[in-house]
């Protein structure tokens, strides 16, 4: 009876063990979930960062080709309105 006894109590004292790491192992595994999707919108984040840099940056390019045009446009018409001798 002794051995027997000594038996279960090793086993529960396993089981106990087995129960802990599941519990933890189920634990880290969900950490590591919320970690990977806090990722996905960091890098998500970033994206749209770089985006509205590039978008902002567009305009002001968009900005100067339009004066630049208007210049050319300007330029070619004095040319053209300037008497040659």
């Amino acid at each position: 009876m002794d051995h027997f006894n000594r038996l279960v109590s090793d086993q529960l004292v396993t089981m106990e063990k087995l129960l802990y790491l599941q519990g933890e192992l189920e634990r880290c595994q969900q950490i590591e979930e919320e970690l990977q999707t806090l990722q996905k919108a960091t890098d998500l984040e970033s994206v749209q960062t770089d985006i509205r840099l590039m978008k902002k940056e567009l305009k002001e390019i968009q900005t100067i080709f339009e004066k630049q045009t208007e210049e050319v446009i300007n330029s070619y018409r004095e040319m053209n309105f300037t008497p040659s001798f």
